[in-house]
């Protein structure tokens, strides 16, 4: 089985991803940390938890400290053991607790919140493959939004998790740690998986399918060209789009 589990009380709208094979169920990602996600796994089921970072951004790691097998791409090993560059916690915490539509835990306390920080159970690469028992998760590197952005592909369900690569609303490719010639490629990389049968993103709608990797990847390409032909190698001017979908 796999279950969304989803924060729709805040303006960021983050789902994480339980996978429960036979032997072992993957956790994608855990959330932004403001209420305890294990406590919600635990009901899901009592297998061991392997937790695949998409990419090491506060709203996705929130609650990793709870669990003790974590996987991270290897380019971001060193976000996960020292944080973010570039972003100080004062901003993190402005955006953790802005715009909530649903009352707050009483043991919440934004002065004390704190995005995870730890040494990772092992790194993660391109094409490499975890079996959970009867389901196996091919991990792809999709780098853009961030230098170690996976998307998990499980090929016998056709189903595609792509964390902040592709989702309806803003895709962010613009912040001095992203890069949006390598987006254009993720994007590109996984048009060109012939089973999808579901995307499963990390915020907004979940109602996607492989028609909307198509249509993200004509628009980025169209952008691209466009840049290319006005300003040659485009790679600074592409840096101040917006994609909106």
């Amino acid at each position: 089985m796999t279950f969304a589990i989803s924060e729709y009380g805040h303006w960021e709208k983050v789902h994480s991803y339980l996978v429960i094979g036979d032997e072992y169920a993957a956790l994608i990602d855990t959330g932004i940390g403001i209420c305890n996600i294990k406590r919600v796994v635990d009901q899901l089921t009592s297998l061991p938890i392997k937790v695949i970072t998409t990419h090491v951004h506060w709203d996705h790691i929130g609650n990793h400290g709870l669990f003790d097998e974590i996987y991270v791409h290897e380019f971001e090993k060193d976000w996960l053991e020292n944080g973010m560059p570039g972003l100080p916690i004062e901003v993190i915490r402005r955006d953790v607790i802005r715009d909530i539509t649903k009352p707050l835990p009483e043991s919440f306390k934004i002065e004390e919140y704190e995005p995870f920080r730890g040494k990772p159970t092992a790194l993660l690469r391109d094409n490499e493959m975890i079996d959970l028992g009867n389901r196996i998760l091919t991990i792809l590197h999709t780098p853009g939004h961030s230098p170690g952005h996976l998307c998990v592909y499980e090929a016998e369900q056709g189903y595609l998790y792509t964390g902040d690569l592709l989702y309806k609303g803003t895709l962010f490719a613009f912040y001095p740690t992203t890069d949006p010639l390598l987006f254009v490629k993720s994007v590109g990389k996984i048009s060109r998986i012939e089973h999808i049968t579901k995307i499963l993103p990390g915020h907004n709608e979940m109602d996607l399918n492989k028609n909307f990797i198509t249509e993200v990847n004509r628009a980025c390409q169209d952008l691209l060209n466009k840049g290319l032909a006005r300003h040659g190698s485009g790679v600074h001017e592409f840096k101040d789009v917006k994609i909106y979908f």
